[in-house]
């Protein structure tokens, strides 16, 4: 629409101006007329490099269609608008805001995440409505003290800014329920932050913090607190007290002990993978009643207590690349759904036991339990009765009590219907049907999809990995080993949380492209296959990948540009017919292998 001749450029009244003519361009009038009566605007991701001054006044000034010789519908009336309450601005190119923010006072949501901030306005302190603020992704050096002031904010999301402090008074955010700070390049948080009563969420992850305060235990709503990716040493032991806490991230910083969880009876999962801990004892365990999920990947521990069958409510136990060279037997009485061992030096179990998955292991583990009986003939008759179907083809107790469907070792060519049928309205966590004769996995597997989280095809005859399979999206462990398979498909991409891959013994020739794209994984077992080329720099990529065993195949070149993987942990090449790096260098482990690497790189 384009303004009448003869109106004038500011209205007598002040606070009353027409839109300016340059306006129109970068935000249509539609657009506008249809946030006066929602009350949302959403400018998002339209290259926008300053914010149109109509914007701003959008409940100022008269608007533009009102000085059109029209006449309005009820429903058209311009001066029945609606305040402002939401506007994005997120995905474009603004540099600054105007200090003319001042004039949306009823906003509640303000979105400019993804811009080039450096700053933001003082008059930010008069948004007295705002409940959430979103400036992640910008170059926010510092915050201004009127953010302080916010006293209803209850989320602010700061994530990605260069912060190095925050500004005092931040403890008058009383509202504050979630707050996200991380990938900034803050030191340290404020004993300030104790004071706030209602903060539940508070993510410090991928800072240079060396320390937290002992303040911080004082947040007694506090349910979510990570500070993976910084500089920990320690952790204040009166974090122990808090009541609240159900999801503890301390996963990539300098920890060499495990704090007591004395009153942390809520607490469901605690991540301490890559840390330096080299001693998990009884202590560390008794407290943890409700814990589910217990990462202590990537740390020095040489052994596990037996006290870790007292974590009854253990669901998930991740020990990979450690230096755990056996396990308790009463680790079998717990009921994991996953337990992750590889990369450590295990000489009490075959490895074979450990590639057939987490119920396999546990099944073992009880068996040894049996062993130490009063009888052997009673041991063997409890084996027996746990590690084969009673009389039915289908162990009806396994998928009842173990939720794993287990049909193995049957030279079978496809799986009876009866095998599924059998699941019925019961929950599926592992599958098992390896060391069959299977051609093609079976269609029916897809009735597994919702649940399971580990499937072990491996010693068939595969050749393709089909598009039920594919849609396992909780899958974390996928054995595929000892098949025909020379390639994978790009669906596979969509197992977005897969962790483990067993490729070995099959026809590749390379690395499958689609595992780049998985960037979830942490352990790719892909020994004696054919595989003559490797990519560096692809492998750079996957920055969770922790294990590669590349065994047995046929490389006559190791890139030296390999040794920038400096996230590997465990990188297996022996019994490749290449000559450097040599096999003295090989036997001092993966971190002498990537360090001789990278001296190998051109400067």
């Amino acid at each position: 629409m384009s303004r009448q001749p003869g109106v004038p450029g500011r209205h007598a009244r002040a606070g009353f101006r027409a839109a300016r003519a340059d306006d129109s361009t970068a935000v249509p009038q539609g657009l506008l007329k249809a946030a006066r009566k929602s009350g949302q605007l959403n400018l998002s991701g339209r290259n926008l490099s300053e914010v149109p001054h109509c914007v701003w006044r959008i409940n100022v000034d008269v608007p533009q269609e009102a000085n059109q010789n029209l006449s309005f519908s009820a429903a058209d009336r311009w001066w029945e608008q609606t305040d402002l309450t939401k506007l994005i601005l997120s995905n474009n190119k603004l540099q600054t805001l105007s200090e003319d923010l001042r004039f949306l006072p009823a906003l509640t949501v303000l979105d400019i995440h993804d811009n080039q901030l450096t700053s933001l306005p003082s008059s930010i302190e008069e948004l007295e409505n705002l409940q959430k603020l979103n400036v992640s992704h910008n170059k926010l050096k510092t915050l201004p003290g009127e953010v302080t002031n916010l006293r209803n904010l209850k989320g602010l999301y700061l994530q990605h800014n260069e912060l190095t402090c925050l500004p005092e008074g931040f403890e008058k955010l009383f509202s504050l329920e979630d707050l996200d700070l991380s990938d900034n390049r803050l030191t340290t948080v404020p004993g300030s932050f104790s004071s706030l009563p209602r903060l539940m969420q508070l993510n410090l992850s991928s800072n240079q913090l060396k320390s937290l305060p002992a303040e911080i235990s004082r947040m007694k709503k506090l349910k979510h607190l990570d500070c993976n990716s910084n500089l920990l040493e320690t952790v204040p032991p009166e974090l122990a007290g808090m009541e609240s806490l159900e999801l503890l991230y301390l996963r990539r910083n300098k920890l060499r002990f495990l704090p007591e969880f004395l009153s942390c009876r809520l607490l469901k999962e605690l991540h301490v993978g890559e840390n330096q801990i080299e001693v998990l004892g009884a202590e560390h365990l008794k407290h943890l009643s409700s814990i589910l999920v217990l990462d202590l990947r990537g740390n020095k521990l040489k052994s596990v207590p037996d006290e870790i069958s007292l974590l009854q409510s253990l669901e998930r136990l991740d020990l990979s690349n450690n230096d755990i060279s056996s396990l308790p037997c009463s680790l079998g009485n717990l009921h994991l759904k996953f337990l992750a061992l590889e990369g450590n030096p295990l000489r009490t179990i075959r490895r074979e036991i450990i590639n057939k998955g987490t119920q396999e292991v546990l099944k073992y583990l009880r068996s040894k339990i049996q062993d130490a009986g009063p009888t052997h003939s009673d041991s063997a008759q409890e084996t027996t009765a746990m590690t084969l179907p009673s009389e039915s083809r289908v162990g009806a107790h396994a998928i009842a009590t173990l939720k794993s469907l287990d049909y193995s070792d049957k030279q079978a060519t496809l799986i009876p219907d009866e095998v599924f049928d059998a699941v019925k309205n019961n929950t599926i966590i592992s599958v098992n049907f390896s060391k069959n004769q299977l051609c093609e996995v079976p269609k029916r597997i897809v009735e597994l999809k919702e649940t399971a989280i580990e499937v072990t095809l491996g010693f068939n005859k595969l050749s393709c990995v089909s598009l039920e399979l594919c849609m396992f999206q909780k899958l974390t462990f996928l054995d595929l080993r000892n098949n025909f398979f020379d390639s994978l498909p790009e669906d596979m991409k969509l197992l977005i949380k897969l962790q483990l891959i067993n490729l070995s013994f099959n026809r590749f020739k390379v690395i499958p492209e689609v595992l780049y794209d998985i960037p979830t994984l942490e352990i790719i077992l892909i020994g004696n296959n054919q595989i003559g080329s490797l990519d560096p720099q692809k492998l750079m990529t996957m920055e969770n990948l922790l294990t590669l065993d590349l065994q047995n195949n046929d490389l006559l070149h190791i890139p030296p540009e390999l040794g920038n993987c400096v996230h590997l942990r465990t990188l297996f090449l022996d019994g490749n017919p290449f000559r450097v790096p040599r096999a003295a260098i090989l036997k001092k482990g993966t971190a002498a292998v990537l360090e001789y690497l990278r001296s190998r790189i051109p400067s």
